[in-house]
């Protein structure tokens, strides 16, 4: 998985790296998360994990506690998370998750990038289940046997642990995720996270030249300049 995974994450970065986009999705994800379950990140495992995540990505600060804030006010709006499916570029297949306040609009920007370049936007399930979901943590370690160890004494259902060049990658089913990070910052201390996510993993890979992957990285640009848009996970592999 190591680097077909690893140009899916590179291909990702190339069109999700603007500054007004990573501070609006989190803070859409951040406002939820104290909505729904408070905004004490002591109390709140998923807000504290978010906003940890907002400071490695250089969210300002006055970002997020403008969304803590919002949050804790009343009324405030009603943001539900949206999954879209379907085929790109070269048949590559495509989960573009989203967060609305307003499914119709959601639907018909999404709906007129895939049209735009002539996709193909499926129902729900199309693509999905060609996905892996799992939860994904590589840091620098050379004994995969104790990271098995540590996971396994705190009860964590692990999918696989691999290592590869000095780097050992974890995965877990999503639900697991909270008790396996925990169980590796217990286990090592300092550990640094390289990767920490829930994604979707794609069992088989298209690989894109030429127009085609022009083509791709077009749609990739239409799709992250909809505001509602959190997540595209994709199997397009980018020879080296």
């Amino acid at each position: 998985m190591g680097r077909a995974y690893q140009n899916r994450k590179d291909s990702m970065a190339k069109t999700s790296n603007m500054k007004a986009k990573v501070y609006s999705k989190f803070s859409k994800e951040i406002y939820v998360s104290a909505k729904n379950g408070g905004t004490d990140p002591t109390a709140n495992l998923s807000l504290s994990h978010l906003i940890e995540k907002a400071k490695q990505n250089q969210v300002p600060a006055h970002v997020i506690d403008k969304a803590l804030e919002k949050a804790s006010g009343a009324g405030g709006e009603d943001f539900v998370t949206v999954r879209f499916e379907g085929f790109g570029p070269g048949g590559c297949m495509m989960i573009v998750d989203c967060l609305t306040d307003n499914n119709n609009r959601t639907f018909g920007e999404v709906r007129g990038v895939f049209n735009k370049i002539k996709a193909k936007l499926g129902t729900q399930g199309t693509t999905a289940h060609m996905f892996d979901h799992r939860a994904v943590f590589e840091f620098k370690h050379d004994d995969e046997d104790a990271v098995l160890e540590a996971l396994m004494e705190a009860d964590v259902d692990v999918s696989d642990v691999e290592s590869e060049e000095g780097l050992v990658r974890v995965l877990t089913p999503p639900t697991e995720y909270f008790k396996a990070r925990t169980a590796l910052m217990d286990t090592f201390p300092g550990v640094a996270f390289e990767t920490d996510e829930i994604t979707f993993i794609p069992q088989t890979y298209t690989l894109l030249q030429g127009e085609e992957l022009e083509t791709f990285e077009k749609f990739m640009d239409l799709l992250n300049d909809l505001d509602d848009v959190q997540e595209i996970y994709h199997n397009v592999e980018v020879e080296d």
